[in-house]
Formats: C-alpha cells, sequence, structure tokens
C-alpha cells in the first residue's frame, strides 16, 4: 500500500561514533494516512530524525522503509516520487517566482532533457490553490515573507504527488490563521490517504489531528502512542522542565488543550 512507514532502529551521530549520539534505536510503523506528531524540545533531535527519515543524512545505524522497501536501495529520484520534505527553512539564491518554485516539485516526475508539461503545470497551480498562494504566482520568492515562503514551500512539496509528507516545524512562520489553515490541509490530505509525520514545537497540534504522537528526548522517544496516552502532565512536565495544565474543552469543541503555568513569585 502507498504510504506504509517503517522505522527500525535508527540512530544518528554528526561524528559517528556512538557516545555522540543525537538519537538511538527509534522505531514506529504507520499506516497509509495516519498523522505522525513528533513533539520535544529545542535541540532533541527532531529536525535531524526527519532528514534521516528523508535520507538526508545517513543514519548511523537502523533503517526506513516506504512501502516495504528500503530508502538504501532507492534512487534520489524514486525517494522523490515516494516523499515530500519541507525543510524548517530553506533560502533561494536566485529570485525565481512562485510557480517556478512550486513547478520544481516535478522534477523527479520530469526527465533530464524535458520541460514541465501543462499536466505539470496544472499540478502546480492546484497545490498554489489548495494552500492559498495562487495569487503570489508571479512575485518573486524574494519578496516573499517568511510565513508565504513557508506555504509555498509546502506547495511544492504537494507538487511532487507523495505518498508520504514530511513537516518540520509547518507552522513556525505563520500567524493563527494560517497555522490552522496549514492544520486543515495536513487534516485532509490524510482523510485522501496522505502519511504525514510533523514535527511541532505545539502539543495542541497533536490533539487537533494527530493519530499517534511521539515524544524525543534524552536520545529517544520517551513516549509513543495516541495522543491521550502520550500528551499528559506528567510527560509534558519531564518533556518541556515546566507545568502544563491538560485540559478539556468542552460546549461544542469537546478536545483537550495544554495550558503552561507561570511561576508565581
Amino acid at each position: 500500500m502507498i504510504g506504509c512507514v517503517e522505522i527500525k532502529n535508527l540512530s544518528f551521530s554528526y561524528t559517528g561514533r556512538q557516545e555522540d549520539q543525537i538519537f538511538s534505536n527509534i522505531s514506529f510503523d504507520l499506516d497509509p494516512g495516519e498523522i505522525f506528531c513528533l513533539l520535544g524540545p529545542n535541540g532533541s533531535g527532531k529536525s535531524t530524525l526527519l532528514k534521516c527519515i528523508a535520507k538526508l543524512l545517513a543514519p548511523r545505524s537502523g533503517s526506513v522503509l516506504l512501502d516495504s522497501e528500503n530508502l538504501n536501495t532507492l534512487s534520489s529520484g524514486k525517494i522523490a516520487r515516494k516523499l515530500g520534505f519541507v525543510p524548517q527553512s530553506l533560502v533561494s539564491a536566485f529570485p525565481f517566482t512562485v510557480e517556478d518554485i512550486v513547478i520544481m516539485g516535478r522534477a523527479s516526475r520530469i526527465g533530464m532533457i524535458s520541460s514541465p508539461c501543462p499536466k505539470d503545470r496544472k499540478h502546480a497551480w492546484t497545490s498554489m490553490e489548495r494552500i492559498g498562494v495562487a495569487h503570489l504566482a508571479q512575485r518573486p520568492c524574494n519578496m516573499l515573507s517568511g510565513g508565504e515562503w513557508q506555504l509555498v514551500l509546502i506547495a511544492r512539496a504537494l507538487t511532487q504527488s507523495p505518498g508520504v509528507l514530511l513537516l518540520d516545524e509547518p507552522t513556525s512562520h505563520l500567524d493563527l490563521g494560517n497555522q490552522i489553515k496549514i492544520l486543515e490541509v495536513v487534516d485532509s490530505l490524510s482523510k485522501e490517504g496522505m502519511t504525514i509525520i510533523m514535527a511541532s514545537h505545539f502539543p495542541d497540534h497533536a490533539f487537533l489531528n494527530a493519530d499517534k504522537v511521539g515524544i524525543l528526548r534524552d536520545q529517544s522517544l520517551i513516549a509513543l502512542g495516541d495522543p491521550d496516552t502520550v500528551v499528559t502532565e506528567e510527560i509534558l512536565a519531564v518533556t518541556y522542565g515546566i507545568t502544563i495544565k491538560v485540559l478539556r474543552l468542552l460546549d461544542g469543541v469537546n478536545r483537550k488543550i495544554c495550558v503552561p503555568i507561570l511561576k508565581q513569585e
């Protein structure tokens, strides 16, 4: 099935030495259409883990399987057709238009000496409309705000038509309205069968649309499971070192929220 993810005993170290490992023995499985929310404090290795899953970094040990195929056996082109990756930050050295940037998402499906065909341009335009950046199509990318640029990168990843989408802090530069818009897009993509792995600093995101949650801290997943099991006051206190209350909103909302508590002097 398209969109199956198997992470098996994944470990990574920038130096290659075991004593310098960023994380070790990370394992989890996802079925097509599931949303996995990866939480953890700054510096815990969330971005590094996503880069290992995307084969942008080579793990020290372990394996990543997409649709039962080991990424180490696949070409970069085939990986790009299976998996989309939206980094936390990316800078373009050239003032490409937004439309050009988004069409680049079709690179793995276009021949080496070919140009984008009408089908490729249609995919790009559909993605831009879905993310809400079609009105920016002819704007140079170096004239975008940080939030607009983040939306463009998400549209580019959707243009790849991947079965799995990796999002590294996708709402970090967005205002509240666009944050919710992106989470709604993530939710609709999962309903269409796309598997999503999303790193976030906001535990509330797990309650909004995640099927599974993993908390990365101290080189390992200290908790893994469904949001109600993982996102608890006790686990959040260990994760972030502060007091966080987990409350349930009723009155037609009926979901949990996380409320940090300030220390009183």
